[in-house]
This record gives C-alpha cells, sequence and structure tokens, in this order.
C-alpha cells in the first residue's frame, strides 16, 4: 500500500498545545512560525504533532467532537487582531500570560468570550470568506457546527444523554426544529472553523516552503461523544440511544495489570466493509489535506481489535475479534493509491501484525527506551531499527528518556549509559539522540522532551489515567535556541540527515 520510503531524514515531535506562545495554550500564531524557523535551522525535515482535533473528555486529543474540525484552543488571537475582528485594547481586558502548564478550563471560558467578540464583529470581506469556506467543506462543516451547537443547547452534555431522543435518532422534524433555532450558534462554529484552518492553512504553507513536512496522528476511534457516532450510528457498535456496548482498549500488560479502558465504541467492522470503506476513505482524504504524513493510531486493531462489554470498570474481561485486515487497506488503496503512512504498531502485538505491516509496507515504530534491558537485544534497540521504519527516542504515551533511565534497576541503568554513550559533556537527551540518529531506521522523530532533556516534568501523557497533568505540558520559553538548533543540525549532518 505504502510504497513511498522516506529519505533518510529526521524531525521533531512537538504538540501544538505545547508551543509557547503567551496565551496559556500553543496557537497557530508567531509562535508556531518560530518553531518552524527553529526546524529548518536545526536541519529537520518534519514536524510531527498529535490530533489537531476539538477536544472534549479529559482534554484528549484522542476524544475528540469531530475527526476533521480543529481545536478552537489554537487560533491565535493576535491574527484576530492583524484582520480587525478584534482590538489590541480589548485583548487586553483578559489574564492571559504564558503558564508551564494549561489550564483548559479557563483557557475555555476566555478563548471562547474572544471568538465569541470576533464573530460579533465580522465584516462583510470575512462573511464572504466564511461562506466560500463552508461551501467548499459542506461534506462536515454543518453537521459539525449544528452539533456543536446541540451541546450548548443541552448543557455539554454527551449526545447519548441529550433530553429529546428525536434529536439524537436526527428525525427529519426535529432536525429542521433545531437548526432554525440554533442557526445564529451554527454559524458560529462555521466561523470559529473558518479561522482555525485559516491560520492552519497558512503555517503548514509556511513550513512545507521552508522544507517541512507535517506528520498528523490519526486516532484510531472516534470519541463516544462526537458528530461521527451522531451521524453514523450504524458504523459503530452503539444501542438505539447511541451508548456504546462495546468500548475500545488494550488488556493488561506488563504496563498495566487491568489494562487500558479507552471508552470509545469500537467500530461495527461488517458494515464499514458493506460500503466498501467510504467513511475511512472520506476520513483519510480530508486528513491528507492538512497533513503531508499519517501516524495510523493503533494498528493492531486493523488485524485483530480487542473490545470490552460496556460497563466495565477495567479492561480485564475483554476479547478479540478480527479486524478488517488487508481487506481494508486494499480498498483503501484502490481508491485513493499509495499514501504516506506511518504504523503506530506499539504495545501488544504478535506475528500477524507484522505479516499485515509487510503485506502493505507500511513502516512502523521503534522506540529507544522500549530496548533498555541489559538482558535483551530486542527490535527497540537502535542497532536492530530496520531501514523502513521510523524511530524514536520515547514517545509521547511513554516516559521521557531522562526519566525512564533514572527508574531503570543498577544493571539495566549501566547498560542504557554505556548504550548511548552518555559523558559529562552534553545532556542525556542529547546522547540519546546521537544513538538514534545514527541507527539504520530512514526516518528518526525526537520527541521535543528529550531534546530538551527533562524529566517527568516534560512527560505529555500517562495512558489510562485522566489527570490535569495529561496534555498540559507547555515548553519552557527561550529554550530553542541558535545554540539548540546548530547542535542538531551538526549530529544531523554527520548521521546523514540533511541532504
Amino acid at each position: 500500500m505504502s510504497k513511498q520510503r522516506f529519505k533518510r531524514s529526521s524531525g521533531i515531535v512537538m504538540p501544538v498545545f505545547s508551543l509557547p506562545s503567551p496565551y496559556g495554550i500553543g496557537t497557530l500564531g508567531k509562535c508556531a512560525y518560530e518553531w518552524i524557523d527553529f526546524l529548518a535551522e536545526a536541519g529537520q525535515s518534519y514536524w510531527q504533532i498529535l490530533p489537531l482535533g476539538h477536544t472534549g473528555f479529559g482534554n484528549s486529543p484522542y476524544q475528540c467532537f469531530s475527526t476533521i474540525a480543529g481545536n478552537p484552543y489554537f487560533i491565535d488571537l493576535d491574527m484576530l487582531v492583524d484582520i480587525g475582528l478584534i482590538t489590541n485594547t480589548y485583548l487586553s481586558r483578559f489574564d492571559f500570560e504564558y503558564s508551564s502548564t494549561i489550564n483548559y478550563p479557563e483557557i475555555d471560558r476566555q478563548h471562547f468570550r474572544v471568538l465569541r467578540t470576533a464573530y460579533n464583529n465580522i465584516s462583510s470581506k470575512i462573511a464572504k470568506e466564511v461562506e466560500l469556506f463552508a461551501n467548499h467543506n459542506s461534506d462536515w462543516i454543518y453537521d459539525y457546527s449544528f452539533f456543536m451547537a446541540l451541546k450548548d443547547y443541552f448543557n455539554q452534555k454527551p449526545v447519548y444523554e441529550w433530553d429529546d431522543l428525536d434529536i439524537r435518532k436526527r428525525k427529519p422534524k426535529s432536525i429542521k426544529y433545531y437548526y432554525q433555532l440554533l442557526n445564529d450558534n451554527i454559524n458560529f462554529y462555521i466561523f470559529v472553523q473558518f479561522l482555525f484552518f485559516k491560520q492552519w492553512n497558512d503555517l503548514k504553507k509556511y513550513a512545507n516552503n521552508k522544507g517541512i513536512s507535517i506528520i498528523g496522528d490519526m486516532p484510531i476511534y472516534p470519541s463516544p461523544d462526537s458528530c461521527e457516532i451522531w451521524l453514523h450510528p450504524n458504523l459503530f457498535k452503539v444501542d438505539e440511544n447511541l451508548r456504546p456496548y462495546k468500548i475500545a482498549g488494550v488488556p493488561p500488560d506488563d504496563y498495566s495489570q487491568t489494562g487500558q479502558l479507552w471508552g470509545n465504541p469500537v467500530y461495527n467492522w461488517d458494515n464499514h466493509k458493506q460500503q466498501n470503506y467510504s467513511w475511512w476513505i472520506w476520513r483519510i482524504k480530508h486528513t491528507l489535506e492538512i497533513v503531508d504524513v499519517i501516524r495510523l493510531d493503533h494498528f493492531r486493531a486493523f488485524q485483530d481489535y480487542y473490545e470490552i462489554p460496556f460497563g466495565e470498570n477495567t479492561a480485564i474481561n475483554g476479547n478479540w475479534f478480527p479486524g478488517p485486515r488487508i481487506d481494508f487497506f486494499n480498498a483503501i488503496t484502490s481508491t485513493l493509491g499509495d499514501l504516506p503512512i506511518i504504523a503506530e504498531d506499539l504495545g501488544m502485538t504478535d506475528s500477524s501484525v507484522q505479516k499485515l505491516l509487510d503485506e502493505t509496507n507500511i513502516p512502523g515504530m521503534n522506540v529507544l527506551i522500549f530496548g533498555l534491558k541489559a538482558s535483551e537485544n530486542n527490535k527497540h534497540l537502535p542497532h536492530n531499527w530496520s531501514k523502513n521504519s521510523v524511530g524514536y527516542t520515547s514517545i509521547h504515551d511513554s516516559e521521557t528518556i531522562c526519566q525512564k533511565i533514572d527508574m531503570l534497576n543498577s544493571v539495566d541503568r549501566n547498560f542504557a549509559l554505556q548504550y548511548i554513550n552518555s559523558n559529562a559533556y552534553e545532556p542525556l537527551g542529547i546522547s540519546a539522540i546521537r544513538t538514534a540518529l545514527g541507527s539504520p531506521a530512514d526516518l528518526v522523530m525526537i520527541p521535543v522532551a528529550d531534546l530538551l532533556s527533562l524529566n517527568e516534568l516534560g512527560r505529555i501523557n500517562t495512558p489510562g489515567t485522566i489527570n490535569n497533568n495529561n496534555w498540559s505540558w507547555r515548553a519552557p520559553e527561550n529554550a530553542f535556541t541558535k545554540k539548540l538548533a546548530k547542535k542538531i543540525n551538526g549530529l544531523t549532518t554527520v548521521y546523514k540527515r540533511n541532504s
């Protein structure tokens, strides 16, 4: 399926929300452009981001209200001043300041107040641009905006708890009634998405012109509270009230005695197959309009997926079932052609998952910190990374490299420090990056926390948990210096990754 082989190159993983903007969360404004300049100065070819979606439960980018819509929090407010929708004087009334972690309730309160004001100040010129945007995106924008307006009307309850069963079931009379009732709020959400995609498309163009390609993460499952479930309940294992009866997760393993209970409804793959996977084709096509490469989350679920009965408190009592397997990828390829995809093939895999990777020729992932056991010579040690793979020092769901090495027992720690050739002349993260860049893998991606040699304070997420530390890490101000860019550029040059 994926005949593209990455040239020998490298990049950095940085969530948009972690960019050091002055507005409490990373945005698509000045800080993002400066970040792209840093990537170019550092000799990098890729910027990998987490999903850009409008986040819901737990602020997780893997639990979004839509598989297409962008996150309103990422809209840069200074750019709204530039196009005359608000003034600096108005913006100065708000208590925005840089913080090392994201205060999501405060971001939600303040950003949406600004966006509402901008909407009320819309000019005729911008109104025409919004109309053109809506017409171009008519296959999703009206449904998403209607869904969000309904969530506001029903006090943010999840779709399966909306008080009116008729609108849950999309009865025509109910749709007509609510669309007229909520028309202004629907238009507001269309306007917000116009702003997001205008800013994102301009930023992506700037990155591409600088030689930086964007790797975007595609979550395997939509949120149980999403417009996809509302629009296409037949494609998911949900009941007549849209409540999931089979949910996703992973079984117990070395990292969790009770497994991970994600809560997303699993797919009704038989119905997807009957429709020749048209929803997936639509989704992938849209995603490749906003990123250059897709990182396909939880790849192993396309071979076999794990489902748990709704109501379970842990993931212990689940079962494995066959996924769509090669049939899915053949259908995608026959419509869209060969695609630039990376498979997130981590976790509990087996030979059948490797076989599917081989059949599709999609590069999988290796992670240095998963190989740091003195007694093993496993695939995650960089000298074992295959050419057609993507190597990482750590990932957003794991400990940072510095945190992990500190957690190891003395034998494994000594092995790890020797393996990465740690020395007193450079930070630990840089030593690990040097080791990864020297590997055979065509592409190596550097998590930003490892770039800065951060310990647990740089961790982005702890899987299977809901806490205020998840998805809230922000890069320190002034961390991305010319000195650091020169250092990384030098390593990239030595290991022939920026030619």
